[in-house]
């Protein structure tokens, strides 16, 4: 993770870690980086979620990458997967979307993609984050004559919806689905994607007003989302966070099908179809030891990746395959997408619906979900540095696992956009799972800030 990149871009509490001089200063470090890649007057898109601070961010990353000879195409508000699709149709040398994802209204958040609608590399963010902190090498600041210039795609909803809805080679007519925008970006795409798909919707939390995003709902808050199915009689709901990457669903009962029962199905139907690439699903560690059940059972092969949708899509890209994803639900479908959508993700599933005439709750079947539970503990810099080395932490780990006797596991890591250290603990009983993920998470809380533990 990088000093000012995580996992997914960069991140923090907007006018406070994510000030206007920080996203300008990205903007202009960007502007260079990616001239020197493709040459001079570089074409950026630049979307947004819609977060109040996303305005604010919007001109101060606009403003540092004009003043670097940069041109930017303004896309408005526009879920993540916009931003990354369009790229390659409008032949742009780069994209900015800004959002922080699943996290509340105050925070914000960058994230860059190249060309090809891929997330920066590493090396890239690298040396931007040099021109930014260390300023080894001095901004670019470009003559009158050589600033870039400002427009915006009155197409680009329009473009993005088009191409979800040619994915999919059936309507979804007869299907009542239950649709939580999350007050985010699906907001501006939903209605017009999957009423234009033939689905009779029911359209929730689409009225952002630049506080409510995720508030109570969306795919952080699903349980309002079954409740909303179970009420109206739909099919199925899903529920997407705010910049629409991700999607969770429910089922007619108002029950939770998450990423990993979403990878199911859809890992299912792709090699019923013959189009499950070397017939392998790439996963995280965080996912479920049921998915793994299934794949074994299905004759399904497994790639294990940390947890991030960038290093999913590493893997797949690596070594050739096709699906891919968590259980947060960023699924990653390559033959259609260069990143997670959610949306998109929804348009795969209500077509499998369609198709096989099979209610939500039985497809869910497919995977048997043992019990999990994740405890965050709040954590400085600090206290992730001293994890890996804490003996008296790796002690408990090991006590705890033979506590489990081989029926579950224990995965701890640090969030790489939060300031938290995650413990999950996973395993037949939920009870025993629980007291041992709370002992495990108060033993981490004890790391003190300055990387030692308190007595």
């Amino acid at each position: 993770m990088g000093r000012i990149f995580g996992t997914d871009g960069v991140r923090g509490v907007a006018n406070q870690d994510l000030t206007i001089q920080l996203a300008m200063d990205i903007g202009r470090a960007a502007a260079m980086v990616v001239e020197e890649a493709c040459g001079p007057a570089p074409t950026f898109l630049v979307g947004k979620d819609t977060r109040v601070s996303s305005d604010m961010l919007e001109n101060a990353i606009t403003a540092g990458l004009c003043s670097a000879g940069a041109n930017v195409v303004s896309l408005g508000v526009v879920p993540t997967p916009a931003v990354a699709y369009l790229v390659t149709k409008y032949g742009a040398q780069a994209g900015v979307m800004l959002s922080a994802s699943h996290n509340p209204y105050e925070y914000n958040g960058i994230k860059l993609f190249n060309a090809k609608g891929f997330k920066l590399l590493d090396a890239q963010e690298e040396e931007i984050e040099s021109i930014v902190l260390d300023h080894q090498i001095p901004f670019q600041v470009k003559r009158a004559s050589e600033i870039g210039t400002v427009s915006h795609a009155s197409r680009a909803l329009e473009d993005y919806v088009d191409y979800l809805k040619s994915t999919l080679d059936i309507d979804l007519s007869g299907l009542r689905v239950a649709i939580d925008c999350a007050n985010g970006s699906a907001s501006a795409t939903a209605k017009a994607l999957f009423e234009g798909l033939g689905a009779e919707c029911g359209i929730f939390h689409a009225e952002p007003d630049g506080i409510n995003i995720n508030w109570r709902c969306g795919s952080t808050h699903v349980e309002e989302l079954g409740k909303l199915v179970r009420q109206g009689r739909y099919d199925c709901g899903v529920a997407f966070d705010g910049d629409a990457d991700r999607c969770l669903a429910v089922d007619e009962r108002g029950q939770l099908v998450d990423g990993d029962k979403l990878l199911a199905i859809f890992a299912h139907h792709l090699k019923e179809q013959g189009k499950l690439r070397k017939d392998t699903l790439v996963v995280t560690v965080m996912s479920n030891l049921g998915l793994f059940k299934f794949a074994e059972k299905a004759g399904i092969e497994t790639r294990s990746t940390k947890v991030g949708d960038r290093y999913v899509l590493e893997c797949m890209l690596g070594e050739d395959f096709v699906l891919g994803g968590e259980q947060s639900g960023h699924i990653i479908f390559r033959e259609h997408m260069t990143t997670g959508d959610g949306q998109l993700s929804a348009v795969q599933l209500l077509g499998i619906l369609k198709k096989s005439g099979k209610p939500l709750s039985q497809l869910a079947e497919l995977m048997d979900t043992y019990p999990q539970t994740l405890v965050n503990v709040k954590a400085t810099p600090a206290m992730k540095a001293a994890l890996e080395t804490s003996q008296r932490v790796q002690e408990t780990v090991q006590k705890l696992e033979a506590q489990l006797a081989g029926d579950g596991r224990i995965l701890v890591r640090c969030s790489g956009t939060e300031p938290l250290i995650r413990v999950m603990v996973e395993g037949k009983e939920e009870g025993v799972i629980q007291e041992v993920a709370q002992e495990l998470a108060d033993v981490i809380a004890g790391l003190a800030p300055g990387g030692k533990e308190e007595a």
